[in-house]
C-alpha cells in the first residue's frame, strides 16, 4: 500500500490572537490515574496544558490522589463526575493510568455516551478490547453510533487486542490494521510505533516519519494523548489533531536528540516541553 508521508507542511497550527482570552482556546479534561498510575494522567494533562488548551482539568480515579499538582498548579482538579458536568468541555482524553475496574468501565461508557470529542488511550482501549472478547458489544456500538468525533491511540499490543489478532500480524500489516481499526471503531486511529500510522474510517492513511528510539520510554504515549486532545480542544479536527500531534511529538524527540538529550534517558516531560517550543515557533 502506497501511503503519503507526513511533512511539516501538513501540520495545522492553532491560531492565537493578541487580544484573545482563555475561553477562546478550548477546555480540555483528562480522566485517568487510578492507584499506582497517577503519573500517566498527570503527563497527559501537563502536555495538554503545554500544547495550548485554554483550560485544563484533571480527574483522577484514585480517591486519595492529590488535589493540586505542585509543579503545574494551573491544572484544575475535579472529580470524574464534575468533569462530565463541565460546560463547555471541548475535548476529553480518557484512559491514561485508568485501570480496568468496573468504575473505569462505567466512566468510559459515560464518555462514549456523551457528545464530547474524545481521545481514547491506554486502559480505555483495553476495556473496549476485553468487553469485545467477552462478547459484550455495548462499547463498540456506542463508538460506532457517536456523532462527535473521537481518536484511538493504540500501540501494537493494544491494537492486537482490539483486532483479536497477534502482534506479529499488526507489525506486518500496520497500514491495513490501522484502517481496519478506524473503520471498526468509527474513529481516527493513531497506530503508534517506530513510524506511527494514522488512518480514518474513509480509508485515508498516512505515515509519520518523525521520532526516534528516545520515545521508547514510559509516558511518551501519555504526552501524545494530551497533545492530540489539546489540539482538538483548540478547534482542530480529529484528523488534523492526530496528524499534527504525531508529527510534532516525533519532531520534539528529534530536536532533543540533536541537542544531545537521548535517545537513552529521554523523558516524556522533556518531550512535552519541546512540543511547546515547536508550537510557539510555528504559531
Amino acid at each position: 500500500m502506497l501511503m503519503k508521508i507526513l511533512s511539516l507542511q501538513d501540520c495545522c497550527w492553532p491560531q492565537r490572537q493578541a487580544n484573545s482570552h482563555k475561553g477562546q482556546h478550548g477546555s480540555l479534561a483528562i480522566i485517568g490515574g487510578d492507584e499506582g498510575f497517577l503519573g500517566a494522567a498527570l503527563l497527559a494533562a501537563r502536555a495538554g496544558l503545554l500544547a495550548g488548551a485554554g483550560r485544563t482539568y484533571l480527574a483522577f480515579l484514585h480517591q486519595q490522589a492529590p488535589q493540586i499538582d505542585i509543579d503545574f498548579p494551573e491544572l484544575m482538579m475535579r472529580s470524574p463526575a464534575q468533569v462530565f458536568a463541565l460546560n463547555p468541555l471541548d475535548s476529553l482524553a480518557i484512559g491514561p493510568g485508568m485501570g480496568q475496574s468496573s468504575h473505569a468501565k462505567q466512566l468510559l461508557t459515560q464518555a462514549l455516551s456523551s457528545n464530547i470529542p474524545l481521545v481514547l488511550d491506554a486502559d480505555a482501549l483495553n476495556i473496549i478490547a476485553k468487553a469485545h472478547q467477552d462478547g459484550d458489544e455495548t462499547l463498540m456500538h456506542l463508538m460506532q453510533q457517536r456523532s462527535a468525533h473521537h481518536v484511538i491511540t493504540p500501540h501494537v499490543g493494544e491494537a492486537a487486542r482490539l483486532m483479536g489478532c497477534d502482534t506479529q500480524q499488526v507489525q506486518s500489516q500496520c497500514s491495513q490494521i490501522a484502517i481496519d481499526l478506524a473503520q471498526r471503531y468509527h474513529a481516527v486511529c493513531i497506530l503508534k510505533g517506530a513510524q506511527s500510522v494514522i488512518a480514518d474510517p474513509n480509508g485515508q492513511c498516512v505515515t509519520n516519519p518523525t521520532g526516534n528510539a528516545g520515545l521508547a520510554s514510559g509516558g511518551t504515549g501519555d504526552v501524545l494523548c494530551g497533545v492530540v486532545a489539546s489540539l482538538i480542544a483548540q478547534g482542530l479536527s480529529a484528523w488534523q489533531a492526530s496528524t499534527t500531534g504525531c508529527f510534532i511529538h516525533g519532531l520534539a524527540a528529534d530536536q532533543l536528540l540533536a541537542q544531545g538529550i537521548g535517545p537513552i534517558g529521554m523523558r516524556a516531560s522533556e518531550v512535552a516541553l519541546q512540543i511547546r517550543r515547536i508550537l510557539n515557533h510555528h504559531e
